[in-house]
């Protein structure tokens, strides 16, 4: 198998799959199966080792990136409120037109 100089240094630095996966733009599969080839395998954090990657011992790891950012109540009540005037408006203009 031929594996590529950066994924393989990456690995050698101690990065997780999906580290190296973001970084050099692969599939974490790629870097896995590189890993095997050259059969380092990934050594799981310690308790403390997973409290100083942490910005704040929250429990929360810093390279976490949800998907999608949930809405805040007060964004949610503004979605809603703004829903709810164009729904009246156009109810409005519907009676209006049919008159």
């Amino acid at each position: 198998m031929r594996i590529r100089a950066d994924i393989a240094a990456l690995i050698n630095a101690g990065l997780t799959d999906d580290q190296i996966a973001r970084r050099v733009g692969c599939h974490r599969t790629t870097v896995n199966a590189a890993r095997n080839a050259l059969k380092r395998s990934l050594a799981e954090p310690t308790t403390l080792e997973r409290l100083y990657a942490e910005a704040l011992p929250t429990g929360q790891v810093r390279d976490y990136r949800p998907a999608r950012m949930p809405t805040s109540p007060a964004q949610a009540a503004a979605n809603r409120a703004r829903l709810l005037a164009a729904l009246n408006e156009s109810a409005h203009d519907t009676e209006s037109e049919a008159v």
